[in-house]
């Protein structure tokens, strides 16, 4: 039986629906296969909880979200939530997708551990930073990363950093990319991204953010 918050067939169906798109776009969507997607459709193959977790995915990021066990609704809200290391997968894609499709980007990184980052990328880690420090060679963009005075663990090849004075560094990062400013909770076996969706609130943080990166050191 498939758990409580995965979409059923019909949900899947009716999502395809409403957002017209062809079982070959949900199978390019999810990275998974137009056959596979068919299959799930007609019954004929029963999805695990991984493949209905990508399923899922696709269409948050196309804002549907599922309701129950037969509702479907475009999402209104500018507000998603995201949690988990499938969740945290969705989040670093959407940066890439970001970067990839805004012809001047400019992305923001505040009260950065990275080994934080580097725990919750898991086994995509070095398939993102393969992606972001490629596309940034083809399309440079601007990417930088604000963190705590004396940590050196700096991953991105493709950013500039800056460090803060320990009583300046929030312990509470934050992403700004495209129109989304996402807010994220490392918890010791968690991690919870609060993703807001509105351009007016990405560019009152990217000014705050710059006020910070003119006072922080080199």
């Amino acid at each position: 039986m498939w758990g409580s918050s995965m979409p059923t067939i019909e949900q899947i169906r009716a999502a395809r629906a409403l957002l017209d798109w062809s079982q070959n776009d949900l199978a390019e969507e999810a990275g998974l296969s137009q056959t596979g997607i068919a299959r799930i459709e007609n019954g004929t193959n029963k999805p695990n909880s991984s493949t209905l977790a990508k399923i899922e995915a696709a269409f948050d990021r196309a804002d549907v979200e599922f309701i129950g066990k037969s509702g479907v609704n475009k999402r209104i809200s500018d507000i998603w939530v995201l949690r988990g290391k499938e969740g945290f997968k969705t989040f670093i894609y959407d940066v890439y997708t970001t970067a990839q499709k805004k012809e001047d980007a400019q992305i923001c990184v505040s009260n950065v551990d990275e080994r934080n980052f580097d725990k919750w990328q898991g086994p995509y880690r070095e398939d993102y930073l393969s992606k972001m420090e490629n596309l940034h060679k083809e399309k440079p963009f601007t990417f930088r990363i604000l963190v705590k005075e004396g940590d050196e663990h700096h991953v991105a090849k493709y950013a500039a950093y800056r460090s803060l004075k320990e009583e300046n560094f929030g312990h509470v990062p934050f992403y700004v990319y495209g129109t989304k400013t996402a807010i994220i909770l490392f918890e010791e076996d968690d991690v919870v991204l609060h993703i807001i969706d509105n351009e007016s609130i990405a560019d009152a943080q990217r000014a705050a953010f710059n006020i910070a990166w003119t006072y922080a050191k080199r």
